[in-house]
């Protein structure tokens, strides 16, 4: 690792859901699939859906708010804010830039960023670069979704997976020896068709024959997802560990993407780790794609499962394909 100016770490958390639930049991009305099914097959037994007409800056702005407010910082005092979203409200503007007018912070630069379900991880390492360099001191990092809006509900091995929600993180200097210690990012665009959403772009325009067509919509290689899966989440977190040195021994707690209990369980085993010691909380939300990360952080931040000078590893896959992993030790008192 390159030497730092300034450590950059959490100083604080916040997360928002819709009120809306949908059930397994709701998911038996609409296609042919069963509580029973679902559970076994990914952990999931309940999810939000956010209502028409709600777009994902409404989540996002919640959950900015509340983490603002846990780490004591005023809008204004932000330099830079990054949304980590595949469900922006448009192509343009970002919807960053929708926040920092909607949030007041108004010396903030703000950039969308898209990786997925990596995308949080992702983003916090970029801010984490800004902080560290000593070019910002405060950075607001957000992962929100609105997936129900693409999802096809005919389609039973994608509807039963995702959902609705927004996690946030502001990140500013920290002490020596805590904050973002090491990070792993990767990528193999060559599984890019794995999971995709055929017509939302400049190669296949959305018009009325992609929409009869369903192809704007979200579209996975359930399988072959797994196998990459499988093999990525664990082996990020290793490399980010192998950057410091660091033994796996030291791991207090594993935020990991919430895709699938299988994947989560097979991650723990890679790294040693009890599942006490894993945030799970993919039976209440299922994949909420960029929000996953961030909203297991902060609930269980805010529950106060954390204690100063925990070493937690924050690990995601997603399309892209693409890989992330940090590591951080806990620098906020309890």
């Amino acid at each position: 690792m390159t030497a730092k100016a300034y450590n950059a770490g959490v100083l604080g958390t916040g997360f928002y859901l819709p009120e809306k639930i949908l059930t397994n049991a709701d998911l038996e009305k609409i296609v042919d699939t069963s509580d029973e099914w679902i559970t076994e097959r990914t952990g999931i037994k309940e999810r939000r859906i956010a209502d028409d007409g709600v777009p994902m800056s409404h989540l996002a702005i919640k959950a900015a708010e509340m983490a603002l407010e846990d780490a004591g910082v005023k809008p204004e005092e932000l330099d830079l804010i990054i949304v980590a979203t595949l469900t922006s409200d448009r192509i343009i503007p970002s919807t960053a830039c929708i926040l920092q007018d909607r949030l007041g912070a108004t010396h903030a630069a703000a950039f969308d960023l898209s990786a997925a379900c990596s995308g949080f991880v992702y983003a916090a390492t970029v801010a984490a670069q800004f902080i560290t360099n000593g070019a910002y001191k405060k950075a607001l990092v957000i992962g929100a979704e609105t997936l129900s809006k693409y999802i096809n509900w005919e389609d039973r091995n994608t509807c039963v997976l995702f959902g609705d929600g927004a996690g946030a993180a502001v990140l500013g200097r920290v002490d020596d020896g805590y904050g973002i210690l090491s990070f792993d990012l990767g990528s193999d665009g060559s599984g890019g068709d794995a999971i995709q959403i055929p017509s939302s772009g400049s190669l296949a325009p959305v018009s009325k024959e992609t929409i009869d067509k369903r192809l704007n919509l979200i579209y996975m290689n359930g399988k072959e997802v797994f196998k990459f899966a499988v093999k990525a989440m664990g082996k990020t977190v290793v490399n980010s560990l192998e950057k410091i040195d660091m033994p796996q021994e030291q791991i207090d707690w594993l935020v990991p993407h919430q895709a699938n209990i299988r994947i989560i369980q097979s991650a723990a085993k890679r790294l040693s780790m009890p599942m006490d010691k894993v945030i799970v909380n993919i039976h209440k939300y299922g994949n909420m794609s960029a929000a996953c990360v961030p909203i297991a952080l902060a609930e269980a931040a805010h529950e106060k499962r954390f204690k100063k000078g925990d070493v937690i590893a924050l690990s995601g896959f997603g399309a892209g394909l693409t890989w992330a992993s940090c590591i951080l030790r806990w620098s906020k008192e309890d």
